[in-house]
């Protein structure tokens, strides 16, 4: 089984991404678990023209599993990301300073795509690594969003079967407020959720 695992690169206030490498970790891992499992991580740059020219070569490889990953940088949770909204903001650049010209992805297409994977069943596999894990139904107007829509767009039914995953900053890049609430999750428990999802996607992918 190909599993294709992705995170993003730097971008405006956020010189530092952790989704990249969680995604080179996790093609990394060495568990019984995922020998069965060949693992790419590929790295986006933030940029909008990115997700247009990589995304198509990417599942040309013909994966079964897509796990994508990006950075939400007020989360303080794992966020699986149910759906991904056919929205985009004139207000956010990207990493390449471009700013959408439209607040929709595709104009006439549905306000919304659901994933096709089995949601609830994953957060529990989550949760299992990582105490704070939630299913969520917005994954924002960013290109965590974008690459989303574009990847769910590009699958066949549940063919292969795509998951979007929002990550929070980690201890070392989070803000200093933040600590004086609850501590953010650390790299270690983001990785041994990343590995639980991989699993429990795999076993969803062959039935």
């Amino acid at each position: 089984m190909r599993v294709l695992i992705t995170g993003f690169g730097p971008f405006p206030r956020a010189p530092f991404n952790p989704s990249a490498l969680v995604a080179k970790t996790l093609a990394r891992r060495r568990r019984p678990a995922l020998a069965g499992l060949v693992r790419d991580a590929h790295v986006f740059a933030t940029e909008y023209a990115c997700i247009d020219r990589e995304l198509p070569r990417l599942f040309a490889q013909q994966p079964d599993v897509v796990l994508m990953f990006g950075l939400a940088g007020r989360a303080r949770e794992l966020r699986i990301e149910t759906r991904a909204r056919n929205a985009t903001s004139p207000l956010l650049p990207d990493a390449g300073k471009y700013r959408p010209q439209h607040r929709t992805i595709e104009c006439g297409a549905p306000a919304v795509r659901r994933g096709p994977a089995p949601f609830a069943r994953l957060a529990a596999a989550a949760r299992s690594r990582a105490a704070r894990v939630r299913v969520s139904r917005d994954a924002g107007t960013y290109l965590c969003n974008y690459a989303y829509w574009r990847a769910l767009g590009a699958a066949s039914g549940s063919h292969p079967l795509v998951l979007f995953v929002h990550i929070p900053l980690l201890p070392m890049t989070a803000r200093p407020r933040w600590r004086l609430k609850r501590r953010p999750l650390s790299l270690a428990q983001i990785i041994g959720a990343g590995e639980n999802l991989l699993i429990a996607l795999a076993a969803a992918a062959r039935r």
